[in-house]
């Protein structure tokens, strides 16, 4: 029997995804062996020595210690791309409410009064002051070609948007699915210099702290939009403001309201509803409890932000065994050694190493003793080992 603790309520429909013959849930279950959260901030909390996978029914995973859980051999899970289309749909609808001015005409037209006739010469009169633009013809820049990313420039080139992207690192099935239209910028100081709108989908990270910067800015073409629905501190907005108050921009779209932000009739400011649907949220908890299952009962690892893709179909006669150890020469020489003293056939192994960490998954043709494990445990730079015995 698993325990699995909750931090936050997880879609039904994804806990439906831990067979209850298997698995005890609990809000408050004592030596859990994964926990599944979504908002929760762990930082401050005393994680116990039992949890062996965290996994986080959302993409970030900023209120996780990552750093301290893979020093403890723990992988953590996110669901990258569960809530792409929710937060696709939001940055579109960000995009119109900005260049058609739809905030500022419903205010307006929540203050008419009188009968039909009056309120009908009223429209007529006031309607004037909100005319916008369109986006077809315009040209968007898309900064980090996630799943999110490339979601949203294949549906604005498909508004009709001329569309610029700019990634370093996509991947190679990422870039199988952007549209033939997009266009790809060689900097990102290329990008801003061509684009009446820029739309964010990275990671806040050192290097993009302030990426939207004052500089970049000026580059834009005059009253362009800037769209961050990826996480504050992406953008400067003291930039922002400012450029606002020149006519540099006209409108910025942002997820994470300051009160700053929020005194400026030009910002459209959303209360963090990016992946804020039912569907994104049973997507994101299905996905992780998928994933988090699979490392418990068989040690794969899928969508791991510390942990190297890991995945073996199930050989051998006997038992599983997987170890988390740090990634140097000569580990799998010491593994190996160990399991032939104890007289263990290999019948299948996989390693596979990401960064200082390496993670191995080995089938055994037999049961391997509680001796054997606690060697393979003493060896140095191990973080943690795991015996999965066969299925039944």
């Amino acid at each position: 029997m698993y325990k699995i603790l909750t931090l936050n309520n997880i879609s039904v429909k994804g806990l439906e995804r831990l067979p209850r013959e298997k698995y005890e849930i609990s809000s408050d279950t004592s030596s859990p062996d994964a926990v599944m959260l979504r908002s929760f901030k762990m930082h401050d909390m005393e994680i116990p020595e039992t949890v062996k996978a965290i996994g986080r029914a959302g993409a970030g995973v900023n209120n996780i210690p990552v750093d301290k859980m893979t020093k403890r051999g723990v992988p953590v899970f996110n669901a990258p791309g569960a809530n792409a289309n929710a937060v696709k749909e939001l940055v579109l609808a960000g995009l119109l409410i900005a260049t058609r001015n739809i905030y500022p005409a419903m205010k307006f037209a929540e203050t008419l009064e009188g009968n039909d006739a009056e309120v009908s010469t009223a429209v007529e009169s006031g309607k004037k002051n909100y005319v916008g633009s369109e986006l077809h013809s315009k040209t968007l820049g898309v900064i980090g070609l996630g799943a999110i990313g490339i979601r949203v420039a294949n549906a604005a080139s498909a508004l009709g948007m001329k569309v610029v992207g700019y990634d370093p690192l996509i991947s190679v099935e990422n870039a199988w699915k952007l549209s033939r239209n997009i266009q790809q910028a060689m900097s990102l100081d290329h990008l801003f210099s061509q684009c009446d709108a820029i739309s964010v989908h990275v990671p806040l990270l050192d290097a993009t702290k302030g990426l939207v910067s004052k500089e970049r800015i000026a580059m834009m073409n005059d009253g362009a939009i800037v769209v961050n629905l990826a996480r504050g501190g992406i953008c400067d907005d003291d930039a922002v403001l400012a450029a606002l108050e020149n006519g540099k921009l006209s409108s910025y779209v942002i997820d994470f309201p300051t009160s700053k932000l929020l005194r400026h009739p030009n910002v459209i400011a959303f209360p963090h509803l990016g992946a804020s649907t039912g569907e994104a949220e049973e997507n994101c908890a299905v996905m992780v409890a998928d994933q988090v299952r699979d490392f418990l009962e068989d040690g794969s690892i899928r969508n791991s932000v510390n942990f190297p893709e890991a995945v073996l179909p199930r050989g051998g006669s006997g038992s599983r065994v997987t170890i988390a150890n740090a990634n140097v020469p000569n580990m799998v020489g010491q593994i190996s050694a160990i399991l032939a003293k104890a007289n263990l056939n290999i019948a299948d192994l996989l390693n596979k190493s990401r960064g200082e960490l390496a993670y191995t998954i080995i089938d055994l043709d037999g049961t391997i003793e509680e001796s054997a494990l606690n060697d393979l445990r003493g060896i140095e730079g191990v973080l943690s080992v795991r015996h999965l015995p066969l299925k039944k």
